[in-house]
C-alpha cells in the first residue's frame, strides 16, 4: 500500500467530506477524490460509503483509518523529538461538552489556553450527547459522569451540585416555600432524554405532582426559561450562582450531584498538543471546585 494512502485516509475520515479533507491536505477537493477513486481501486475494497451528508467509514475503511491515526501520532512524536523538547505544540486540539459547561465554566479557560499555546487551534464541540461521541469526533471530553469509560483517562476535577432557581421577576409574583413543594407554580424540568443529571430522585420524588411543566432536552434551555420568569427548576450551581437576575431558593439537593471529568482517549493522550492541552485546562478547572459545589455566590470569582 501507498503511504500516502493513509494520509489521504486520515484527512477524509477527519473531515467528513472532501472539501474539509482537502482543506487538511492543502490540495483541491478534486485531487482527494481522484485519490480516493485509485485507492479504492488498487485496493480492491470501499473504505468509504459516500451520502449527501458527506463520507462514512465502512469497516474496511475503519481498519486503515486506526492504523493511519496511530502513524499519524507517532509521526508527530519523532517530529517533536527530532525539533527539540522546548518547541511550542501546534495543531487542532478538538474539545467536546455540554452547552452548559461551555458557557458556564469552559470558555473564558479556552481563551486562556490559545493565549498561552498561540500554536494550538482549539475546535469546540457543544453536544446534549457527549457521552456519544466516539474518538475521530474529539480529542477531549468535559463531561458530567460518576461512570468515565475505562478507555478514557484524565482527571476528576470536582462534584457538581445543583439547587432550585428563580429569577426576581418570578418571585416577585410568586412566593416560593421549599416546606411546600412542589407548590402553586410552574417548574421547567428536562424530558426524558436528559442525561445531565445524576439520577433524578430530587425530580420523582418532589414534582411527581406538580400542575404546571415546561420541558427542555438542553440544560442551557432551561437556565434560559428560568431566567426569563418562565418558573423555577433545578440547575447546576456553577450555572445559577453566577446569574444576577436568578436566586437561589435551596441548599445543593440530595441526590443531583454528579462528578465532572476532562477525559481524552488513550491514544489521543500521546499527541503533545493534546496533552498540553488537558494539562492546562485540568489545571484551571481545579480552581473553580467552589463554584461547581454550591459555594461561590454571585459576584465571587
Amino acid at each position: 500500500m501507498d503511504w500516502d494512502y493513509l494520509r489521504y485516509v486520515h484527512a477524509l475520515a477527519n473531515g467528513g467530506t472532501l472539501a474539509r479533507a482537502g482543506e487538511l491536505l492543502g490540495v483541491h477537493q478534486t485531487t482527494v477524490l481522484r485519490r480516493l477513486d485509485q485507492m479504492e481501486e488498487e485496493l480492491g475494497v470501499q473504505l468509504f460509503d459516500r451520502n449527501r451528508d458527506g463520507l462514512a467509514l465502512t469497516p474496511a475503511g475503519e481498519l486503515v483509518f486506526q492504523e493511519a491515526d496511530r502513524l499519524s501520532v507517532d509521526m508527530e512524536n519523532l517530529e517533536r523529538r527530532l525539533v527539540g523538547q522546548e518547541t511550542q505544540p501546534e495543531g487542532r486540539v478538538r474539545l467536546a461538552t455540554t452547552d452548559s459547561l461551555l458557557n458556564g465554566l469552559l470558555a473564558p479557560l479556552l481563551a486562556e489556553l490559545v493565549a498561552a499555546h498561540p500554536g494550538i487551534e482549539v475546535e469546540v464541540i457543544s453536544s446534549t450527547d457527549v457521552a456519544g461521541l466516539t474518538q475521530r469526533d474529539a480529542d477531549l471530553v468535559l463531561r458530567p459522569t460518576n461512570q468515565p469509560q475505562q478507555t478514557l483517562v484524565g482527571a476528576r476535577i470536582g462534584c457538581i451540585e445543583s439547587a432550585i432557581y428563580g429569577s426576581h421577576a418570578y418571585l416577585g409574583q410568586h412566593p416560593f416555600n421549599e416546606s411546600e413543594l412542589p407548590g402553586d407554580h410552574v417548574w421547567v424540568v428536562p424530558d426524558e432524554s436528559f442525561v445531565h443529571l445524576a439520577t433524578g430522585k430530587w425530580y420523582r420524588k418532589n414534582l411527581r405532582r406538580a400542575g404546571a411543566t415546561l420541558r427542555c432536552n438542553s440544560l442551557y434551555g432551561m437556565f434560559s426559561l428560568i431566567r426569563s420568569s418562565s418558573g423555577l427548576g433545578v440547575l447546576p450551581c456553577y450555572l445559577g450562582d453566577r446569574a444576577d437576575d436568578l436566586e437561589r431558593l435551596s441548599g445543593p439537593l440530595d441526590g443531583e450531584s454528579i462528578d465532572l471529568w476532562l477525559l481524552a482517549h488513550q491514544d489521543q493522550r500521546r499527541m503533545a498538543r493534546v496533552r498540553v492541552a488537558q494539562d492546562f485546562l485540568t489545571e484551571r478547572l481545579m480552581t473553580r471546585q467552589s463554584l461547581l459545589e454550591g459555594q461561590v455566590t454571585t459576584g465571587d470569582s
